[in-house]
């Protein structure tokens, strides 16, 4: 186990992580699991673990974290009546089938496969972000019937192989079907929770390789990174929702973009490189 002398500075930068994530979160709808699955692995790789599910370690505590940031997240969002319910009653059944599903495949794949699947997905999430324009629609309503249930599994399925919420995906769907941004954001962290939720009770069952393992493990669950974080994020989360109702995020959305976009490539070289 690292010394406090190592352990300490990185659990001050975890802090400052989980705050901004916090806020992301409640502010753009986007999720912190963009934010923290790249942290997770650079913390971890910095403190010397090179554990060959280093990745879905990471996923899983992203996920965790996620499980009680949503939470708190709809309820904020709830008191301002942002909500759309009949959404998420809609479509928790198919997401929630996709997570599940997503959890099962990670325990297959290498930790290189699950770097660059991030760090595609992350790019695409960048450029929407980046480039992406409220004016542009789809249709007048969410998708219902069978596309429903074929839309509804891959959203939960690429978030789990991401370990991020709803939002990423969530959001710009809503969007395209003409829901309102602030509604979007709102039902978006909903869609966190029934994500996060079957995923990680299949990871915290799930045993993890020994050799080159963070300590403080349970299943592929990171004990001590998701009791950091969750300390921040469930702190910082409402600020970001008062912020979405208080003011326009566009600018925010273009330099956060730009951070997703960098953070992503990076992830990419790694799993490209090595």
């Amino acid at each position: 186990m690292p010394e406090l002398t190592v352990l300490l500075p990185m659990a001050a930068l975890l802090l400052i992580i989980g705050a901004f994530a916090g806020v992301v979160a409640g502010l753009l709808g986007v999720g912190g699991g963009i934010i923290l699955v790249p942290a997770f692995y650079f913390a971890f790789s910095g403190l010397g673990y090179a554990n060959a599910q280093l990745m879905q370690i990471c996923l899983a505590t992203s996920l965790a974290t996620i499980v009680f940031t949503s939470i708190r997240s709809v309820h904020s969002h709830h008191k301002k009546g942002a909500v759309d319910w009949g959404i998420l009653r809609r479509w928790a059944p198919g997401i929630a089938m996709g997570a599940v599903v997503g959890m099962i495949a990670t325990t297959g794949l290498r930790s290189t496969f699950l770097m660059g699947v991030f760090g595609v997905l992350g790019i695409l999430v960048g450029l929407y972000l980046a480039f992406g324009r409220e004016h542009w629609r789809l249709g007048s309503a969410m998708p219902e019937g069978p596309a429903r249930w074929i839309v509804s599994p891959v959203l939960g399925l690429l978030s789990v192989l991401m370990g991020i919420g709803g939002g990423s995906f969530g959001v710009p769907l809503m969007t395209l079907y003409s829901v309102p941004i602030h509604r979007a954001v709102a039902t978006a962290a909903g869609f966190g929770l029934i994500i996060a939720a079957p995923a990680v009770a299949g990871f915290l069952m799930t045993p993890t390789e020994t050799i080159g393992r963070p300590p403080f493990m349970i299943g592929q669950v990171n004990v001590a990174a998701f009791l950091v974080i969750i300390s921040m994020t469930m702190l910082t989360t409402p600020f970001g929702v008062r912020l979405a109702h208080s003011m326009d995020p566009k600018p925010l959305r273009r330099v956060f973009a730009v951070f997703i976009t960098l953070m992503a490539l990076n992830m990419l070289r790694k799993a490209v490189l090595g």
